[in-house]
């Protein structure tokens, strides 16, 4: 039985791992700069631009509120225009990188936050320019919590990605769904949830090793 179950269950995986890779990596490239500008737009910040502010964190907020299994239906026409189509691994990215965006925004703009003023101070006295005190300051002062909330987002990616099987996205949710509860085997449930613990795990231990060596207080 276990040498049937294993091949789909290794396929699965690797699907769940795709989805949850491409739409980490999609949604830190468009929500580190809004995070950084959340951060930076302020009156008396950086880049200064409180209109953006106030229109943004409202926008941010809002997709944040909307449950993930709702908004994955509600933004079907914007799936079926994107990857061509509304089922399958690659559809399913487009919901979790939506998903993903504001959550990495928000996470980013904290850990900003969360860097001494002093040191911006600092570097603007020695005549740093506002992009180079966002590159060469803050980002490397908020590396370790920003890895923290990467390793997050992916966690809450994987329970996603989980979701996302409900509605033909495959992966382990999908298999899941198909092979255990429609077809009435718990094995194929219990080898799902097993295997999505151990891939928890895994994330969260290596999110929180690179955390370490990215912590300057650790060096």
């Amino acid at each position: 039985m276990f040498s049937t179950l294993a091949p789909i269950l290794l396929q699965a995986t690797l699907e769940t791992f795709s989805m949850v890779l491409s739409a980490l990596l999609l949604g830190t490239l468009f929500g580190m700069p809004i995070g950084v500008l959340l951060a930076t737009s302020g009156r008396g910040e950086l880049f200064e631009a409180p209109i953006f502010h106030k229109i943004m964190g409202p926008i941010v907020n809002a997709t944040r509120s909307v449950p993930f299994i709702i908004l994955a239906v509600a933004i079907i026409p914007f799936t079926r225009l994107v990857a061509g189509t509304s089922i399958g691994t690659a559809a399913a990215i487009v919901p979790l990188t939506v998903a993903a965006i504001p959550f990495i925004a928000r996470i980013i703009e904290g850990a900003i936050r969360e860097v001494d003023g002093g040191l911006v101070e600092a570097a603007q006295a020695m005549g740093a320019r506002p992009f180079q005190v966002v590159t060469k300051v803050l980002l490397p002062e908020a590396l370790p919590g920003i890895i923290h909330g990467l390793t997050l987002t992916a966690v809450t990616l994987i329970g996603y990605s989980a979701m996302v099987g409900a509605v033909g996205a495959g992966g382990l949710g999908d298999l899941g769904i198909r092979y255990g509860y429609q077809r009435f085997r718990p094995d194929v449930m219990a080898a799902v949830v097993v295997t999505l613990i151990v891939v928890v795990q895994l994330v969260q231990s290596l999110g929180d090793w690179l955390a370490r060596k990215a912590d300057k207080r650790n060096i």
